[in-house]
C-alpha cells in the first residue's frame, strides 16, 4: 500500500462526520404560527418606520433605510417559510375539508408577502397581517 492511499485511509477515519438528517422542518408536533406573525408584524413596522422619515437626504437617513428595507424583506420572506411549513407538514387532507380554501389562503399570504418584499405599500403590509392571522385562526382552530 502506497503512503498516499494509506494516509488518505487515515483521513477518512478520523474526519468527524458533520451530516445530519431529518423527516421534517420541526420535531414533530410543535407547530405554532406566531413566528410568521411576529414576522408579518415586522414588515408593517419596517414600512411605517420607512413611510415616517422625513429627511431622505442625509447619510443616516439613507443608512436607516437600507436597515429598515433589509429587515422587511427578511421579514416577509420569513413569513413565507413559516406559513409554508405550517401548510406543507402540519395540516392533512381532512383539515382541507374543514378549511377548503386554506391553498387559496396560503397562496395569498405567499403573493402578499412577496409584494411586501418589494414594495413599500403600507396596504401591502397591512393585508399581510390580516392574511397570516386568519391563516392563525385556522391552524388553531383545525387544533380543537
Amino acid at each position: 500500500m502506497n503512503k498516499s492511499k494509506l494516509t488518505n485511509i487515515i483521513f477518512n477515519a478520523l474526519e468527524p462526520k458533520l451530516t445530519a438528517s431529518a423527516h421534517c422542518d420541526i420535531p414533530c408536533g410543535i407547530y405554532n404560527p406566531i413566528a410568521a406573525e411576529i414576522a408579518a408584524e415586522t414588515v408593517t413596522k419596517m414600512m411605517n418606520l420607512i413611510a415616517d422619515l422625513a429627511d431622505t437626504s442625509s447619510k443616516e437617513s439613507l443608512n436607516s433605510i437600507a436597515r429598515y428595507i433589509d429587515i422587511k424583506e427578511k421579514n416577509a420572506e420569513i413569513v413565507k417559510h413559516e406559513i409554508r411549513i405550517i401548510w406543507g407538514d402540519y395540516f392533512k387532507p381532512p383539515h382541507l375539508e374543514k378549511y377548503p380554501d386554506l391553498h387559496e389562503k396560503t397562496w395569498n399570504i405567499m403573493k402578499t408577502a412577496s409584494s411586501c418584499r418589494v414594495g413599500i405599500n403600507i396596504d401591502d403590509a397591512t393585508k399581510l397581517q390580516s392574511q397570516v392571522a386568519d391563516f392563525a385562526k385556522i391552524f388553531w382552530d383545525s387544533k380543537k
